[in-house]
């Protein structure tokens, strides 16, 4: 194939950034990579000089972005992100310009999630929209588990105690995994790895999917069944609009005494306002909630949950171990260039 122009919006961290540019640059891809995220930005220009190009801006401000991929006219066929950032409508019309010399033909995202890219949009202009679902199922999964058990023996409170010189004991015994259910509203690759992990601890496992047919897991009769009978709640559905505020004040409410809900799928699933005030009334049944994705994140990082005791927050990290991110990292590089060189067969392509 002719060499086509690849833009890293934001490469893969550390030693990963050299696999993931070797592998695109061996499909006979020119690559651009923003130094932006790239830790180590003098090391990147030393090792990587003569064979990628480089520029460095705020892939979060669209303006920026923009102006990055129209310079000078050229364009480029694709963009890969990692951090999900933002492409919408107006950044898809200006990317697709017939003026350019490369327009836009496919965006690449190193994980699973899709909602960052307007889609609609996408499909207007001829863009094909590629990801890689199932690349961190087992990070995902054991971190969610990592979340409850911190939840549940109050790792947060014992180690800030600790770390200020105060021996404490807690004030009623912790419970066992096996003494909890679970309930898992999405039964994907996560759903599925995260069901399997916390039925091997003795754990009671229940789910709720779009195909309950297909899954092994024990079906719950609806949403307000699952609410209604399990200890702990963890989300593992895609943000849709079918699916955005699908836990709200009234869902909330429908929770056991004393329960818990894990998110680590998408902010706008939660009704964070909601999740905030139940949190803070003691006569509500949610006892606590560990979050790993929010509203709103990177640089408009804000949230209602910020400063309560009972609310174990993180900031998006869920899928990055170093094997999740890797597979992520090769498998989107082999598929924008299958896309571009008219190889689609087995590349997923998310569509409206």
């Amino acid at each position: 194939m002719g060499r086509v122009r690849v833009l890293l919006l934001d490469a893969a961290p550390g030693q990963l950034l050299d696999r993931e540019l070797e592998r695109l640059l061996c499909h006979g891809l020119a690559v651009t990579l923003n130094l932006r995220r790239v830790a180590d930005k003098a090391g990147a220009r030393a090792t990587w000089a003569g064979r990628v190009d480089f520029t460095d801006f705020d892939a979060f401000d669209e303006s920026a972005l923009i102006a990055e991929t129209v310079r000078d006219g050229l364009g480029y066929q694709a963009v890969k992100s990692r951090a999900g950032v933002p492409l919408r409508a107006v950044f898809l019309a200006a990317a697709t310009d017939h003026a350019l010399a490369d327009r836009l033909r496919v965006v690449g995202r190193a994980g699973a999630g899709t909602d960052h890219v307007e889609l609609a949009a996408a499909a207007r202009h001829g863009v094909a929209v590629t990801h890689t679902p199932g690349s961190n199922a087992n990070a995902v999964a054991e971190f969610t588990l990592a979340q409850l058990l911190a939840l549940i023996r109050h790792l947060p409170m014992h180690n800030e105690a600790a770390h200020q010189g105060r021996w404490i004991a807690p004030v009623a015994p912790a419970v066992e995994l096996s003494e909890l259910s679970l309930g898992i509203i999405g039964l994907g690759r996560i759903g599925l790895a995260l069901a399997e992990r916390a039925a091997a601890l003795g754990m009671g496992v229940q789910g709720l999917s779009r195909r309950p047919a297909e899954t092994p897991v024990p079906q719950a009769k609806s949403l307000t069944a699952l609410l209604a009978t399990s200890d702990v709640v963890s989300l593992h559905v895609p943000l849709t609009p079918q699916t955005r505020g699908l836990i709200g004040r009234t869902e909330l409410a429908l929770m056991r005494p004393g329960s818990i809900l894990l998110n680590t799928a998408r902010g706008g699933i939660v009704d964070e306002q909601a999740l905030a005030d139940a949190l803070s009334d003691p006569a509500h049944p949610l006892a606590a909630t560990a979050v790993d994705t929010f509203e709103h994140e990177h640089a408009t990082f804000a949230s209602p949950l910020f400063g309560l005791p009972n609310a174990l927050l993180t900031p998006h990290v869920a899928g990055m171990t170093r094997g999740a991110m890797a597979t992520a990292a090769i498998r989107c590089a082999d598929h924008i260039a299958a896309l571009l060189t008219g190889r689609p067969g087995g590349v997923p392509v998310v569509t409206v």
